[in-house]
């Protein structure tokens, strides 16, 4: 099944591209980044950024809060065949043109990668160019629910996320 990614989330205060590889089936349906509830990213970016407050339950406001803090998002990959949600499933990649997002925002100034696919993807379209060269690239644990040898649950994650806070 040929899935696509959707638009940037970004503005001229970005600094930080947070890129996953592709938005999973619940999200997909739900037309929102991060849609699956059990997706840790939004419980992640309000207790880095939110200062105790909780998750906002509308979309809209969640869009807000990334921007307000410098934080974009996006995908590496713009298009691909991919049946259910799993990153090991991607077949057929056709990348976003993420070196040219990055020239209309040279404001971005690190790049988290959401999980290994989104680093690899990147890696391999991207990774000698010199807008990727030339900025600081992180792989980041997935925020994906299921349960990694090093990575079990929420807390795993936000720990190893805080590194973002430097960048």
């Amino acid at each position: 099944m040929i899935v696509h990614s959707f638009p940037p989330l970004i503005d001229e205060a970005s600094r930080v591209l947070v890129l996953g590889s592709m938005p999973g089936v619940a999200s997909l349906n739900a037309h929102e980044y991060y849609g699956n509830p059990r997706n840790y990213l939004w419980r992640i970016l309000y207790a880095l950024y939110g200062a105790g407050r909780g998750v906002d339950d509308v979309y809209e406001d969640r869009l807000r809060f990334a921007l307000d803090n410098g934080v974009a998002l996006w995908d590496v990959i713009a298009t691909c065949d991919r049946p259910g949600s799993l990153d090991s499933d991607i077949k057929e990649v056709v990348p976003n043109d993420v070196p040219g997002l990055l020239s209309e925002y040279p404001g971005i100034r690190a790049i988290v990668c959401n999980g290994t696919k989104s680093h690899a993807e990147l890696m391999k379209h991207f990774g000698s160019d010199p807008s990727i060269a030339s900025r600081r690239v992180v792989r980041m644990p997935s925020t994906s629910p299921i349960p990694t040898k090093d990575f079990r649950n929420l807390e795993d994650r936000l720990h190893a996320w805080r590194a973002i806070l430097e960048l």
